[in-house]
């Protein structure tokens, strides 16, 4: 089976394409969809942020997008972390065909991602990079079981493309009342803020790992 991989360049999943490509037998890593001149089985097109025409995908047999949510609910931007705003702690992924729409693509499986509750956006974006992996390797293991998609169903819904005002904190709210958008915010792109007096300050989160005052 001959297999490639799709994915943009210095985004949060280039180093898990790598490791994605080694347990696909050194499946090729494409960067720009127009690079793409052969034919493939399987393009596993992952945190990829170009349109890609339909001529393109029509070379290949599968062009295989994993979405984290249950569509056809949750399409557009960034849906791992508008569910984690909204308090779900258990998050579905789903496989699909990539088309020419917004996520409208037929469904291959669909998988959970089960957080804790107090992941940081590191250890969020790991285990996402984890469970797309072994979806990709589960379904180029058991092509058989997974090869014919159905159609989505039931009613949609978008979520709005998140910019660095959406890391905002409310200076009146609770830091618990906020946590979760702590959880998400990224320490160097988009780090947490707030407005005070004229005057804009940055915070930045991380987990203390060493232990010593460690609250019960």
């Amino acid at each position: 089976m001959k297999i490639a991989i799709l994915t943009s360049k210095n985004q949060w999943f280039e180093s898990y394409a790598l490791k994605l490509s080694k347990e696909l037998n050194s499946a090729k890593i494409y960067k720009n969809h127009n690079d793409i001149q052969e034919n493939y089985d399987i393009v596993f097109i992952l945190s990829y942020h170009q349109i890609i025409p339909q001529e393109t995908l029509e070379k290949n047999s599968h062009n295989i997008v994993i979405h984290a949510s249950a569509l056809p609910k949750g399409k557009g931007w960034a849906p791992l972390f508008w569910q984690i705003l909204e308090g779900k702690r258990d998050i579905p992924f789903a496989m699909i065909e990539a088309d020419d729409g917004a996520d409208n693509g037929d469904i291959y499986m669909q998988k959970m991602l089960e957080l804790v509750g107090n992941e940081l956006n590191e250890e969020i974006r790991d285990r996402q990079a984890n469970l797309t992996i072994q979806m990709c390797l589960e379904f180029v293991n058991n092509y058989e079981q997974y090869k014919s998609p159905v159609k989505q169903s039931g009613d949609e819904s978008f979520y709005a493309k998140r910019s660095k005002e959406n890391s905002r904190l409310d200076i009146d709210k609770t830091i618990r009342e906020q946590f979760n958008l702590l959880r998400i915010v990224n320490n160097d792109d988009y780090p947490a803020y707030f407005d005070l007096d004229g005057d804009r300050y940055i915070l930045k989160i991380e987990l203390d790992k060493s232990g010593s005052d460690k609250v019960n």
